[in-house]
Formats: C-alpha cells, structure tokens, sequence
C-alpha cells in the first residue's frame, strides 16, 4: 500500500512540475500580433478555398472523362 501511496505522490509531483514549465516556456512563446493573426488566417482561408475549387474542377474532368471511357467501352 506504501509503494501505491508512494507512486500517486511522485505521479502528482511529475505532472506539477510539468505544468510549471510548460507555464515558463509559454512566457518565451512569440505571439503574433492581431493584424500578423488576421492575415495569415485570410491567406490559409483564401488558399483554402481556391485549392477546393481546383480540385472540384480537377474531379469534374476526370468523372466526365471516366464516364465518356465506360459509356465507350460499353
């Protein structure tokens, strides 16, 4: 029961001492600043939406392609 009692306590240290650096590695962290966050979001948003657009036009072609072959090959 000691060696239990013993491990909870060494597991409740470990993971106080982990989340005290992780709170001191936050503090060296780089924070972007509003306008660099807001930017950066429009630029992963636009790509976002134009590689979906591409590859909707990319699946279209290659559906009416495929459908051409099997109506041919038919």
């Amino acid at each position: 029961m000691n060696r239990f009692l013993e491990k909870i306590k060494n597991t409740f240290n470990r993971t106080i001492e982990f989340l005290r650096e992780v709170r001191k590695e936050l503090n060296n962290v780089s924070w972007p600043s509003r306008p660099e966050l807001i930017g950066t979001t429009a630029v992963v948003l636009v790509s976002i939406f134009f590689f979906a657009a591409f590859l909707w036009v990319v699946d279209t072609i290659i559906h009416s392609g495929m459908n051409y072959l099997f109506k041919w090959l038919s």
